[in-house]
This record gives structure tokens, sequence and C-alpha cells, in this order.
């Protein structure tokens, strides 16, 4: 345990970056055009570089005349050649760690290249700011008087010849510095097992007798964790075991699911949760607002962004407009270029712009996580609203779900076919499907006119999972923690059908 002392030391030391953050604010898009030429300049010896006339580049329009957009085959034999140990091909210093993208499907796995630039720049230099925000926010914490709870994903490295491999957080666990393991928990000894259900039984053994002070996690994974904290200590809640918990920085899926049964585990009135959007290929955003559903888009981190409006999106044939040229309310796929070497990559995620001033964002799903098979456009953002409201009206809460096409046979509509796991059920399940129905009609008019006389969509159909259904399907796949997700939604019935069998 940190005397108060140590705390206001470190809280004075994270408030110092509030000066730099300030700076991006007030010059967004000239903190990004110098980044664009830095990146550029940078790696214009690269193979990459010298490919795409990087020499040349002395402005956005020319950058995107010289570079194509670029989805993970394009460049991959480039990755994989740098895999083997051939360096300078698409970012200028020694790159040998690869995140290997956890996914969810059964698709081929990814390796994105992580340099150490964007280690120490990017992904820890975010984890500061996370702090940092929160701390200036809140004058009265008292963080650093405990510890944060770590939980992150898959932790095996594997070494492949000439590099590393592995989850994100595995490589990030391995490059801490050796103090870090005073002010977090689990230690790293533990926070690197590689058998997901023997380390969550070592993080209680090692959590339940600490002083937590924060949580950080992905809200499925952190749940499972609490609940089994709760079931070894006999307690009623969480703030009976770490009774000085303020906050839980939590990412990678949309928090509005959980937050109900979050608020029965912790209830505490002024407990904060802080959201976070990030990915194996950098750090995007962060909350900068207490009970704020808004991420500020961070511009320093050695990331250059580009966005596709989603209603002209052709992949990598879309064209893109830069951050100064955005609209607020507008779906956009995103586009990265990185400090790892990452040149207008196609990362396959879309947000909305709340904001301009600053550059605030909402998360709203994936390119390719939705469904359209009927021309509904139903993303994750009309789904975890829909879903919301029909809880709150049924006193309902969701452990996990993932929603599939019936495809039209016959003269018989199509429809979406529903599972569903309950923490709470709701009393009537015919009452809860009219009312997400109804839901779904008043957010995307697209749905509503598909759904009109059921002529193109039938009613939903939902099937209440059994306990722990998700659960035991990711541990049969061998995606069991972390940064592993169930599909949310997609226009196949591949994930659907896998799960009633089961």
């Amino acid at each position: 345990m940190a005397f108060p002392i140590v705390n206001s030391i470190i809280s004075w030391f994270l408030k110092k970056r509030i000066h730099q953050i300030e700076l991006f604010l007030k010059y967004p898009s000239d903190v990004q055009q110098e980044l664009l030429l830095k990146l550029t300049y940078t790696a214009r010896k690269t193979v990459f570089g010298q490919t795409h006339h990087f020499d040349t580049i002395k402005n956005y329009n020319d950058f995107a005349k010289h570079v194509p957009i670029q989805k993970y085959e394009s460049i991959e034999p480039l990755i994989e050649r740098c895999r083997k140990g051939e360096q300078n091909l698409f970012w200028p210093t020694q790159i040998k760690w690869f995140a290997k993208s956890s996914g969810t499907t059964n698709a081929k796995s990814k390796f994105i290249p992580v340099s150490n630039e964007a280690l120490e720049y990017c992904h820890m230099k975010a984890g500061k700011d996370m702090l940092c925000l929160f701390i200036n926010n809140n004058e009265e914490t008292q963080l650093f008087t405990g510890k944060g709870l770590k939980l992150g994903g898959s932790s095996d490295i594997h070494e492949d010849g000439n590099s590393y491999f592995g989850d994100l957080s595995a490589i990030i666990t391995e490059n801490l510095p050796f103090w870090a393991d005073y002010s977090s928990a689990p230690s790293q000894e533990v926070s690197l097992m590689a058998e997901w259900e023997t380390k969550m039984e070592a993080i209680i053994d090692e959590t339940i007798y600490e002083d937590i002070t924060s949580l950080v996690g992905v809200p499925s994974w952190m749940l499972v964790l609490l609940n089994r904290v709760l079931e070894r200590t006999g307690k009623d809640n969480i703030l009976e075991v770490w009774p000085n918990l303020e906050v839980y920085f939590h990412g990678g899926v949309n928090f509005n699911p959980y937050r109900e049964q979050y608020k029965k585990l912790i209830p505490k009135k002024d407990f904060q949760y802080y959201e976070t959007y990030n990915a194996s290929e950098g750090f995007f955003a962060i909350q900068d607002r207490n009970g704020s559903k808004e991420l500020l888009l961070m511009l320093d981190y050695g990331i250059f962004y580009e966005f596709i409006p989603m209603k002209n999106y052709k992949g990598e044939n879309s064209t893109t407009i830069p951050l100064s040229e955005v609209k607020t309310d507008v779906n956009y796929a995103l586009v990265i270029t990185t400090n790892s070497g990452l040149w207008r990559y196609l990362i396959g995620d879309t947000v909305r712009f709340t904001s301009l001033e600053p550059y605030r964002i909402k998360i709203t799903g994936r390119t390719k996580h939705y469904i359209n098979v009927f021309g509904e456009e139903l993303n994750i953002e009309n789904v975890e609203d829909a879903l919301k409201l029909a809880c709150e009206k049924t006193a309902a809460t969701i452990t996990d779900y993932t929603v599939g096409p019936i495809f039209m046979k016959d003269k018989n509509s199509g429809g979406h076919e529903w599972i569903i796991e309950f923490n709470e059920k709701p009393e009537s399940m015919s009452y809860f499907t009219e009312l997400l129905d109804n839901a779904l009609k008043s957010i995307n008019s697209d749905y509503e006119a598909k759904r009109y006389n059921s002529m193109a969509l039938a009613m939903p159909k939902i099937h209440v999972a059994k306990k722990d259904l998700f659960y035991d399907w990711l541990k049969k796949r061998d995606k069991l923690g972390g940064q592993h997700k169930v599909p949310r939604l997609s226009n196949s019935r591949a994930f659907v059908d896998e799960l009633l069998n089961l």
C-alpha cells in the first residue's frame, strides 16, 4: 500500500500531461498534419516508403494520392517477411513484437506489428493518460494509496524465430518496467500465466487481501472475475472486499448490457466508469469526463486518422476524408496510419462524432459486424440501444447475445434470430420481444420499413440461452479471457447455428 504522500506525488506527475493534451485540443488539424509528415519522413527509406514515394509527400493530398487504402491481406506479405527477420520494410526501427488478433471468427489470425515507438508513445502513454484524465476530474482521488487490478488477455508469448507474438496485453506486460508490480495487481508472474481458468483463481488468491482502488479490463470477463470473487469470499458485493474501489476503466465491448449488473456488484453512488477505445493496432480514444458516454480522440499517439462515410463505403476503393472534414452524427469507417508501419490501414471499426470542438466519438460497430441481409442496415449501436430500452422496461439484464439472419424461403419473410443469455430474465419473453422490435423500429428507419406488415422482416425470434452457453462456446474454441469477444451481429448464420447446436 502506498502512503498518501506517494498518491499526491504520482497524481501531480500524471496531471502535468494535461498541458500537452490541451495543445492538441486547441490545434487538432495542425497536430495531425505535422504528425503525418513526421511519419512519412521517418519511413521514407523503408521498402514501403520508397515504393510509395514518401520523399515526395508534402501534404495530405499527396499522401492519399500515393498510398492506397489497405486491409490486412494487402500488407500480410511484408508482415510475414518482417516476422522472419527482415527489417526496414514498412517501419525503420526494429520490429520484433507482433500482436496476434483474437478475433471472433475462425478466420486466419492477424499479426499486427508493434514497434517500440508504439509501445512507448501510444499504448503505455495512453495508460498514463487514462489515469491523468481521471485524476484531473477527481481531485480528491486516493487511487494510488492502493493498487489497480488489471485483467489482461491470453498471456502466452510465443517465440517464432526472429520475432515474438501474443496478445497485446501480454506484450505490454512483458515490456512493463520493474516498478509496475508495486502499483498493480496481479503480479507479472500471474498476469503471464497461460491457462485462463487457473489464472483467474490465481488472480483472486493474490488480490482479495489487497487494497484494490481501480479495475481495468473487458466488461464481460471482469464480470466473471468479480462474481468468482464474491463466491470465494462469501461477500454480498465487491465493496465488502475492496472498500476503497473508485473507478473501473473498461473497453473492448459495449458496456450498456453490463451496466446494471455492475451497479449491483459495486453499489456506490459516486463510483466512476471510464471507457477506453484501444486495439492491437493502437490506442485511439479515452473518456475524458465523469459520467460521459463520449470518448476524446487522442491525436498525439503517433496515429494519423482518416475517415470513410459508411454511405460511400467501398472497402479499399473508398474515398477518405481527414479529421478536419468530419461532421457530427455521420457513421464513418476508421482508417489509420501508425508509428508501427500500418499505412492507411482499414481497421474495420466504425465511429460517429458527437462533438468537433474537441473531437469526441462514439464507437458504432464494425464494418463487417452488422446485419444488412434485407436492406435493414442494423448496426451494433442500434441493437445495444434497443436492448437497453427493452431491459429497462422489463427489469432484465443480459450476460451475452448474438444475432443472425433468417433467410427468406419460398413465400416466407426473412427475420433476425437472437440467442440471449440473461442474468435476470424478463417475466414475459413475448413482451420483451415486442419491446425490442418496437425500439429497433424507432431507432432505425430502414429496419422499420422492412418490418412494415412483416413483408421483408418478420418479428424477431429470440432463444433464451442456458446459463454459461457463451462461456462454454468460447472455451470450446479456446477463446477464454481478455480480448476475446462474442460476435454480436452477422450476415451469416454460422454463429447462431453453432450455438443452437450446443
